[in-house]
Parts: C-alpha cells; sequence; structure tokens
C-alpha cells in the first residue's frame, strides 16, 4: 500500500515521490536503553556514514539503518531512478518523509545522505529526536573515496573535484548545525568510530528552560562550552545569517574569538562593536554612537543584535535591540554570574541617566539566552559573590526550598562547580520566569514582578551614592539591601528575627556583605534617603519596598515611615 503524507507547504508540482513507509520498520534491540537517543550520522558522500555506522551500531548495541537503502525500499526503485523519475525536489520530500518514520521508532544509528541535513524541515527532526554528528573529512580524503563510483547522481555531471568542493562550500556551514563535530580524516574505520563514541560520550546537552509569555517565547539554555557551539545553537533561530556583536574590552579578550569562530562556522556574518567595560557605558553617549554605527553600515530589520557580556552589555545591546528599526531581534549570551540569573531574564534593558539608574529603557525579549556556565571560571570571586546575591534574593522572595538549597550549595558555586552553578542558575532563572510570565512589564498593582526588586531600593540608593563608578557591584549592592529589607521587616513585626539570623549568618559564611558597616566606604542616612525619593519605583510620593513575612514569603509595601527607614540605616552602620 503506498502511503503519502503531505506537509501543508507542498504543492503537486513536482509530484510527492510514491512510498510506501509501512515498509519502514525495525525492532527495537533488548540491550539498549530505552531512554538512549537514536544517533544521525551527517557528512558529505565518502565521509564513511555507513561503514562507521556499522561499526558505532555495533559497538552501542543498537540496530543500524541506512536511510538510502529505505527510500529505495519504501520507493521500490534505486536512489539514481527517483532522480530520473521525480527529480531532486521530490526526492527530499521522500526522505524527510522516510527519516521522520525511522526517527519515531526506537533508538538506532541512521547514516543520512548527504543532502538529507540541508532541509530545514528534516534538520528541525533531527534536532528535536536524536543526536546529530557530523562526520568532517578533508576534500583530499573525500575525493579518494569517491573516485569511480557510478552510482551517486551528483557525480555523474561533472568532475568529483568540482562536485564536492562545492558541495563543501555550500554544506559545511550547515553541518556545523549538527550537535557534534567529529574529524575522521584519514584515520581507519575503527579509530574513527572510537572518536564518535569519545565525542558522544563527553556531549552535553544544554538545560533548556522554556520561557511563556503571552506574545512570544524562547529557550533559556544553560551549560558548558556554550560558546563554542553558539553559531549551531543560533543558527536555527536567527531570521537571517547576520548579526551585531556588542561586547566589552574584557570579554572581547576572554571570550570574542570563541564567539566568533563559531559563528562564522555555521556561515553567521556579524560585525562586532566594543565598549568599555562598567556602568559609565550604560549612557546616551554610548548608545548613540552604536546605533549611528550601526545605521551607517546599513543594518537590516533581520539582522540580530546579541550581546556577549555582563549586565552592562545586555542592558545597552537590548536597548539598541528594542530601538533601532523599531526593534530587531535580540540575543543574551550572558558571562557573569549575576547576568545569568538577572539581568538576561525577564526583557528589562535600559540605559542610565544622572538621575538615576535605567530610568531610560525598554522591554525586549531574546531569541533565546546562552548562559555558558564555563565562562563562570574566568570570573573573580567578588564578581561571583555579586551574582550568587540574587540566587540567595530569589529563594528570600519566594522559594524556601532554594534558600535552603543555597545553604548547602553555595560554596560549591563560589568555587567554581559546573554542575552546582549550573543547578544554581537554572534555579534562579525557573523562578525568575515564572514571575516575569505572571506579570512582564510590572503593570500589577502590588506583588507581581515588583517582588523581584527586593532590596532594590537599598541597593540602589547605595549605588547611586558611590555614583555607578564601579567601586560597589550592583550584587553587593542588592546583598546588603535585601538584607535591610529584612532587618525593616522585623523592626515592623512582620518577619521572624530567626530568618533575619539565617540571612545573615549564610552571607557571612560566604564572606558576602550583609551590612552597611560591612562595606569600606560611610553613608548618610538621609542621603540615602534622598536617592530613594528618585527611585523610579516611587507612587505618589511614597518609597516602594519590598518586605518579607519570612524567608520564602515577600510581598510589597507603599506604607513605610521615612522615620523608621532611618532608623534601619542608622542601626546597620550609616550615619544619620
Amino acid at each position: 500500500m503506498s502511503s503519502r503524507i503531505l506537509s501543508s507547504h507542498q504543492t503537486a508540482d513536482p509530484p510527492p515521490l510514491p512510498l510506501n513507509l509501512e515498509k519502514i520498520t525495525h525492532q527495537h534491540n533488548a540491550g539498549a536503553p530505552p531512554s538512549r537517543r537514536s544517533i544521525v550520522l551527517v557528512g558529505l558522500m565518502g565521509a564513511g556514514k555507513t561503514t562507521i555506522g556499522r561499526r558505532l551500531a555495533d559497538r552501542l548495541r543498537l540496530p543500524f539503518i541506512d536511510a538510502d537503502v529505505e527510500i529505495e525500499r519504501a520507493a521500490g526503485c534505486s536512489i539514481a531512478e527517483v532522480f530520473r523519475l521525480y527529480g531532486e525536489a521530490a526526492f527530499r520530500d521522500g526522505e524527510r518523509r522516510v527519516i521522520r518514520r525511522l526517527l519515531e521508532g526506537p533508538p538506532m544509528v541512521l547514516a543520512t545522505g548527504g543532502g538529507a541535513y540541508m532541509d530545514a524541515q528534516t534538520r528541525a527532526l533531527v534536532r528535536e529526536r536524536s543526536v546529530s554528528v557530523w562526520l568532517r573529512c578533508s576534500l583530499p580524503v573525500l575525493l579518494s573515496r569517491v573516485i569511480g563510483r557510478t552510482h551517486r547522481p551528483l557525480l555523474n555531471t561533472e568532475s568529483p573535484h568540482i562536485v564536492l568542493s562545492r558541495l563543501m562550500d555550500a554544506r559545511h556551514p550547515i553541518y556545523a548545525e549538527a550537535d557534534i563535530i567529529v574529524d575522521c580524516g584519514e584515520y581507519n574505520v575503527d579509530h574513527s568510530t572510537t572518536r564518535v563514541i569519545e565525542a558522544l560520550a563527553h556531549s552535553r546537552r544544554p538545560v533548556s528552560l522554556p520561557v511563556a509569555l503571552s506574545h512570544t517565547s524562547y529557550d533559556i539554555l544553560i551549560g558548558t562550552d556554550l560558546l563554542q557551539r553558539a553559531g549551531a545553537l543560533l543558527a536555527p533561530l536567527l531570521p537571517q545569517k547576520k548579526a551585531v556583536i556588542i561586547t566589552d574590552s574584557n570579554v572581547e579578550t576572554l571570550y570574542l574569538e570563541r564567539l566568533q569562530n563559531s559563528l562564522s562556522e555555521t556561515g553567521i556574518t556579524f560585525r562586532t562593536h566594543v565598549i568599555m567595560p562598567g556602568e559609565a557605558s550604560k549612557s546616551f553617549k554610548t548608545f548613540e554612537s552604536i546605533i549611528d554605527s550601526i545605521l551607517e553600515d546599513g543594518i537590516e530589520r533581520k539582522t540580530a543584535i546579541i550581546a556577549l557580556g555582563g549586565g552592562v552589555v545586555g542592558d545597552l545591546a537590548g536597548f539598541i535591540a528594542a530601538s533601532t528599526l523599531r526593534g530587531l531581534p535580540f540575543v543574551q549570551i550572558p558571562t557573569t554570574l549575576l547576568s545569568q540569573v538577572d539581568s538576561s531574564v525577564g526583557g528589562k534593558t535600559g540605559i542610565n541617566t544622572r538621575w538615576g539608574k535605567n530610568l531610560v529603557g525598554a522591554f525586549c525579549q531574546p531569541l533565546t539566552v546562552l548562559a555558558d556556565v564555563s565562562t563562570l571560571q574566568t570570573l573573580p570571586p567578588r564578581e561571583l559573590k555579586a551574582g550568587y546575591a540574587e540566587i540567595v534574593k530569589a529563594g528570600l522572595i519566594g522559594s524556601r526550598r532554594l534558600f535552603r538549597w543555597c545553604e548547602l550549595n553555595g560554596k560549591a558555586v563560589l568555587e567554581g562547580n559546573t554542575e552546582a552553578q549550573t543547578e544554581a542558575v537554572r534555579q534562579a532563572c525557573a523562578f525568575k520566569t515564572e514571575v516575569v510570565a505572571a506579570d512582564e512589564r510590572e503593570q500589577q498593582a502590588s506583588n507581581g514582578r515588583a517582588l523581584l526588586n527586593l532590596g532594590h531600593t537599598f541597593g540602589h540608593a547605595l549605588e547611586a551614592e558611590m555614583g555607578y563608578d564601579g567601586r560597589l557591584l550592583h550584587g553587593e549592592a542588592v546583598s546588603v539591601g535585601m538584607q535591610l529589607a529584612c532587618a525593616l521587616s522585623v523592626r515592623l513585626g512582620l518577619c521572624p528575627a530567626a530568618d533575619y539570623e539565617r540571612l545573615t549568618a549564610h552571607l557571612h559564611a560566604l564572606e558576602m556583605p550583609a551590612h552597611v558597616r560591612d562595606l569600606p566606604y560611610s553613608f548618610s542616612a538621609r542621603t540615602l534617603i534622598t536617592h530613594m525619593q528618585r527611585d523610579k519605583k516611587m507612587q505618589d510620593g511614597k518609597l516602594s519596598f519590598v518586605l518579607l513575612r519570612g524567608i520564602g514569603e515577600a510581598f510589597t509595601s507603599r506604607d513605610i515611615d521615612d522615620h523608621l527607614v532611618h532608623e534601619v540605616l542608622t542601626e546597620d552602620g550609616c550615619t544619620s
């Protein structure tokens, strides 16, 4: 019986390839774990997909399937005859249907034809249901393997050298989107198979955290070595393979080349703008300079802005993306713990003015966030602690479980344990995305997204008094600010004193600032209150605070007397 599965975009010209998909079945190998994903081998003709695939399947105790063989079985004729009778477009459609049928079955090793992965729908299918491996070979190696092969339709019109060179130019940037790349070269089959097995063993898919909003959705990807795979991760998402990278000079030295190489590998072209590190770059001057430059370069509406760096870079680049041509695609690649758990999530972007921090900005949700925890290995301990404060804050706001996790694992996070860091970022982002999804633009009259400002009324006042000059990090200000909010809650009789002591003990155990007196600077309570009165969260002339009824139980309040705030500040170490 002939089975035809037509996609919505197909037309009657050319006619779909008649296929008997009922012939495409394979039995599950009892020795293979049922949860294992299929392994799909991609690459040019001559890369060894069939020979390596058979050996790989044998060593992994999985069935081996050759997609071309299954197409011929379902079509009832050879690949060459399919091309002759129906043409390449019909063949690709049939190939996709066969691969879909195969991947709906139990795990296997699947060798695909050289052009299969070039089809966007097939790539998406392979990405969803399997682990893809590109067997990469040099031109001389491929030529030595295909000379004399007459059953390859693509080799029957021109010289193999011309054909393969053209195919490499066209297909290598797409093959580079595979999950794993293995250079096979002139190695024998056993050696190449071992290299594939080793690559599979060391490969780790990033943790994917979905963000679902009323008008859009995207994924936060968290894991190690994501910068090396950025091109492969972004290529399926970008509207066109063009980007503008915005980073700072510190990150440029450490990670820019790695990102650029990854983008180039998948055929993504880019221009780069490097700013000075620090809050001073979140200014109208820098904003105008970059926008003027990218407009002069002739940026298009589908060109993506990629933010590579910490919160300053992310806020500035996001505002540029939101403003230029009334909105450009935007990607966040945060490289600090603070930006991975805070500023890169939620869509808030902006720049500073002389009147305060982030007073000019816009909401701009990204296409995706790549949180590569490997970048945290180069952060100074002080920067790690500043970011960690936001994780503790998330636990204080709404998750006793997360706060307890911090007490048990905070030391490992700050000591550079990548598994602990991945889990910390995941939990903090999961909490924040849940809050953002319920109140994206902070429009609820109380609670909602405003809860994420725990400690910010105090913290921003501390930063403002320091002139945002980098001497006091945002995370350090939040660390002190959330402790002050907790102290204010205790004074109001809302929060148990034991929870205040528990927070203090945790921060001090990790050598983080918990009080104003822990900072190497002098602050006036009256001056800090003045800064608070200029905060954008002011409403009807009243200060806005996020307070606590206990760990994991935050709420917003606007009914706080200035004199009480003054007392809390002076008791914590401020002058009057």
